[in-house]
């Protein structure tokens, strides 16, 4: 196996992949992730809870139909501009549910702890945690704790698990995507990982370039309530960004999908780290943004409920799904072109979550 030490601060190398091990690339929602996915481990657990492959399985219990979701948080560094590790674990989680269509009621939390980490750092993490659920209003009503070797983690790890509530009439899901659909996103894309980035290495970018973590389950209700059963899917776009999105939504539903490049909102902070860095800012992580898959007759209702929540205010029309070139993403370039949108083997910038 080799690394590629000319891509950008040798971070995410592409490797001479020999199938043997895993590889960091696998974690970061890359092709490589989702190879990992659909040929080991779909197979060996598929039923149908499982098989959608949303952002939260739907299950009904007692005739309520509840939205349960679970993640895992690695990040480094574990305080970063605009957030924490604490924090972006309790939004993450909640916007797993939220773009479900469910109302979020509890939330479970495990750490497991390095042996060697300053309490001061814990605290710190314990603290954000509490003022997130507290602003979400959505309680932690379980968790764990264990402590592994020095050298065995990376400091501190964050497991979540979520449990929503799914209103009588929402259906929402990757399944009911279909052609003519607009897709709208709620906000400037690549904010979260260019802001660890920048922390990471110590680079100030022009501009001050912070992570959009966010709980998005009021904006994701606003939207529901505004559309009704127009609006189809909403996807959480974390890693591997918008890219990752919209390429999965055309492989599942073997559809094409459409997108205007110049379209796409993206923080002009953002962008120039971007150019920079020779890196595409739809394929940056996002912590705090929605992606919605909405018919025509919706798309206006839709947009003017994102424009009227502080979240939403830069919510944009970015492309619409079609019939044609099943199962690939063709994006029109600010100068008349195309290109096909594809996700790389890794995404350049790993442990972002």
């Amino acid at each position: 196996m080799s690394f590629d030490a000319s891509l950008p601060f040798g971070d995410c190398p592409v490797p001479l992949v020999d199938g043997r091990e895993i590889l960091l690339g696998h974690g970061s929602g890359g092709r490589l992730t989702a190879e990992l996915i659909e040929r080991r481990i779909l197979p060996a657990l598929a039923n149908p809870l499982l098989d959608p492959l949303d952002d939260a399985a739907q299950l009904v219990v007692g005739g309520a139909r509840l939205a349960f979701t679970t993640d895992s948080y690695v990040v480094t560094p574990l305080f970063f501009p605009g957030g924490d590790i604490g924090e972006l674990a309790v939004n993450g989680t909640i916007n797993d549910l939220a773009v479900a269509g469910a109302r979020p009621r509890c939330l479970s939390l495990a750490f497991i702890l390095e042996e060697g980490l300053p309490f001061d750092e814990l605290d710190r993490v314990i603290a954000s945690v509490r003022s997130a659920a507290e602003r979400a209003r959505v309680p932690v009503a379980t968790g764990d704790t264990k402590v592994v070797q020095r050298g065995a983690a990376d400091r501190l790890f964050i497991n979540t698990s979520g449990i929503g509530e799914i209103p009588p009439g929402v259906m929402l899901g990757s399944a009911r995507v279909r052609p003519g659909d607009a897709i709208l996103v709620s906000g400037t894309v690549g904010d979260h990982g260019i802001a660890i980035l920048s922390k990471r290495k110590g680079i100030d970018f022009e501009g001050s370039i912070r992570s959009d973590t966010a709980a998005l389950h009021g904006l994701c209700a606003a939207i529901v309530e505004a559309t009704g059963i127009s609006l189809h899917a909403m996807r959480d776009p974390t890693r591997g960004g918008l890219a990752a999105t919209l390429c999965e939504i055309a492989a599942r539903r073997k559809l094409g999908v459409e997108c205007t490049e110049a379209a796409v909102p993206v923080d002009d902070g953002v962008r120039g780290a971007c150019e920079l860095l020779g890196l595409d800012p739809l394929l940056i992580a996002n912590e705090g943004k929605v992606v919605a898959f909405v018919s025509e007759e919706g798309a206006e209702a839709a947009l003017d409920a994102m424009y009227h929540h502080p979240l939403g205010r830069s919510a944009a029309r970015i492309g619409r799904v079609v019939e044609e070139h099943p199962g690939r993403v063709i994006l029109r370039t600010p100068i008349g072109g195309e290109r096909i949108l594809d996700l790389p083997y890794a995404e350049p910038l790993p442990r972002i979550c």
